[in-house]
């Protein structure tokens, strides 16, 4: 029977890289659940083996249940009357299963009803949902809400939300509103505190993914008269106390499955979360890192089952006598599909590493002081998944598109038609670059990375490691990448120009990815002699994009920068 875990062993492969050991040791405090919890782990081995076994339900339950249900949803799609959401029926089966299977709050602690799982297996399952059903993932993901509850909330608030969560029931986070999309700063949703120090919201909100769900997260300002980021405030809204309807849903190109709502808010009994002035500041940021991580986790889910569809259609279809993977054009097209699918999924899992372990860190900081050393490794850690989050949300979702592409055109005029699953898929994929932050957003994120040298500090560590002799030409050809995308850097940077350093950022950005994703599939290749060959297609497609970028960075004239104005 087919399980979408079992049936892939590269995510075997990053779930027992060696920084495992480290962060399920933080994880699980040393293991002390297990005096406590007949199913928690009493070493790292049976952690593991944890993981190992719900990973393989979540394929199964992907493979068996939701990815049939995924082209009836598409097709159906939910509703909405009287204010209130109905999902597709595929959903709704879709739900029930994964709720009798234990398969929602995965990352919350036990003692609230969780599984306690680091980040990196739960991203892990993310990424199988999305292979399964790209929107469903939407409704399933969205529980990572659960985690700025948790991060934020009181402990009152964390009792009585997050089991709710663990039992099944769905979140949201209510942020963009009509005239405040990607700049939130703009949010006018009103909160308005009464006498008896409660508070209500009042106002709309857009665009929402799953706005139905039970449990809200909002941004809302809270501060008359304000009118920027310091003004505003994140709340807890409950569904069952009733003062948010359904306007509508919105008829979207695809992701049909998740309902993507506009929220009108009369007067709706909320929960401060934490302080006043801080939801932007502090709490959506937090928010929105560990939302646009789980994009990149989708971005991996479709790029992989548009890789599987091209993959098996090329070998299934027969041109001029022969099945058209034998043609060269159509190889050629599959290997980099290939080589951009697991280049994006180690820069994902390195991501899910760095949050998993400054994460751990943080919330042990809750229960005693962290030594020295302990602070000074959790203020890296958080660096570096900063970092590398808007990369991998970034990178990863042009990849995806990129896939999704190519499976149609392997597809040629059938991948046109509705008969076949690359054109959901091309569908569904093209949202991933644009909600949680465009591309463009992310490359804004991650320029200060690349000035600041955070990049150039992982390169150089991820260089100072030993490889085999083969595989020695290709680390060669990424120290050759490093050197122009330094290059770049300085050329940039000393004409100091911060117009010119934002016009040369996505260029900086890219050629950072590609020496970055370059060097961990060499690393993945030195753990794992199966990524041999898609780490020197990788290398080889890096080497031309780098070096495309550094030729037009070192031949560009700043003085004609104004050329380049759009009026």
């Amino acid at each position: 029977m087919a399980n979408f875990y079992t049936d892939n062993p590269d995510l075997k492969h990053h779930l027992t890289h060696p920084m495992m050991e480290k962060i399920v040791a933080l994880k699980e405090r040393d293991y002390a659940d297990a005096a406590n919890y007949d199913y928690a782990p009493i070493n790292y081995a049976d952690a593991m083996d944890n993981y190992d076994k719900v990973l393989e339900i979540v394929g199964d339950i992907c493979a068996g249940v939701i990815a049939g249900n995924a082209e009836g949803v598409d097709h159906e799609g939910p509703t909405v009357k009287d204010g209130r959401v109905t999902y597709a029926s595929g959903t709704q089966q879709n739900l029930d299963v994964c709720r009798k299977a234990g398969l929602m709050g995965m990352a919350m602690p036990r003692r609230l009803g969780g599984l306690n799982f680091p980040i990196t297996p739960y991203i892990m399952a993310a990424d199988i949902v999305s292979r399964a059903d790209t929107g469903f993932e939407n409704l399933w993901g969205l529980q990572d809400c659960a985690e700025t509850l948790y991060e934020f909330g009181s402990e009152d608030q964390k009792q009585r939300y997050i089991p709710r969560v663990c039992k099944g029931e769905t979140m949201s986070m209510d942020l963009t509103e009509p005239d405040a999309g990607s700049d939130l700063q703009s949010v006018m949703l009103k909160a308005t505190k009464k006498e008896d120090g409660t508070w209500v919201l009042n106002g709309v909100k857009r665009f929402i993914t799953n706005g139905d769900s039970d449990i809200h997260l909002v941004l809302a300002r809270s501060e008359e008269g304000t009118t920027d980021g310091r003004g505003l405030s994140m709340f807890v809204y409950d569904k069952r106390n009733g003062g948010v309807n359904v306007r509508r849903i919105e008829n979207k190109m695809g992701i049909k499955g998740s309902p993507t709502c506009e929220l009108v808010y009369k007067n709706a009994p909320a929960e401060l979360v934490g302080d006043t002035r801080m939801g932007l500041i502090k709490y959506v940021m937090a928010l929105m890192n560990g939302a646009r991580l789980g994009i990149a986790a989708q971005s991996v889910g479709v790029s992989e089952l548009a890789y599987r569809e091209a993959l098996q259609y090329a070998r299934e279809r027969k041109q001029f006598g022969k099945a058209i993977i034998n043609f060269p054009a159509v190889a050629e097209i599959l290997s980099v599909m290939k080589a951009k699918l697991d280049g994006s999924r180690s820069l994902l899992y390195e991501t899910a590493r760095y949050v998993d372990l400054y994460k751990a860190l943080e919330d042990i900081a809750k229960e005693r002081s962290l030594t020295p050393d302990e602070r000074k490794a959790c203020k890296q850690y958080r660096k570096l998944a900063d970092a590398l989050t808007p990369m991998a949300k970034g990178i990863g979702s042009e990849y995806c598109n990129q896939n999704a592409y190519d499976c149609i055109q392997i597809h040629g005029g059938s991948g046109f038609m509705k008969d076949y699953a690359c054109e959901r898929i091309y569908r569904d994929a093209r949202i991933t670059s644009i909600y949680e932050g465009t591309t463009q957003l992310q490359v804004v994120a991650a320029i200060r990375h690349v000035t600041t040298g955070t990049y150039m500090t992982l390169i150089n560590g991820y260089d100072a490691q030993d490889v085999r002799a083969e595989l020695q030409p290709l680390k060669d050809k990424l120290r050759a990448m490093t050197e122009k995308y330094q290059a770049a850097v300085a050329r940039v940077a000393e004409v100091n120009d911060q117009k010119l350093t934002d016009f040369m950022a996505r260029r900086l950005v890219e050629m950072a990815a590609n020496v970055v994703m370059g060097y961990l599939l060499l690393l993945d290749a030195q753990r794992n002699e199966s990524f041999t060959t898609t780490a020197g297609v990788y290398n080889k497609m890096a080497d031309a994009e780098v070096a495309k970028h550094a030729d037009f960075i070192s031949n560009f004239d700043p003085a004609q920068l104004s050329l380049y104005d759009v009026q």
